[in-house]
């Protein structure tokens, strides 16, 4: 069994070996499902995955958007 603590605030640090196995890196969001008594937690998908643009960012800054604002 693998185990944390729980923080003060309710924080905990996911084990390594949990990280690696659901391939979880800094930035990924988790989802959690309540089972009666078990919570299972998950790599959350992605928003982005469902917008095949969300990489393309070449227009993607506050000048760009004020030039483009009109259109």
């Amino acid at each position: 069994m693998i185990t944390s603590k729980l923080s003060s605030k309710g924080k905990t640090t996911i084990p390594k070996r949990v990280r690696a196995a659901l391939g979880l890196r800094e930035g990924d969001r988790i989802a959690y499902s309540l089972e009666e008594d078990r919570v299972i937690l998950r790599r959350a998908v992605s928003e982005q995955a469902d917008d095949p643009f969300h990489a393309f960012d070449e227009w993607n800054s506050e000048a760009d958007r004020r030039a483009y604002a009109g259109l």
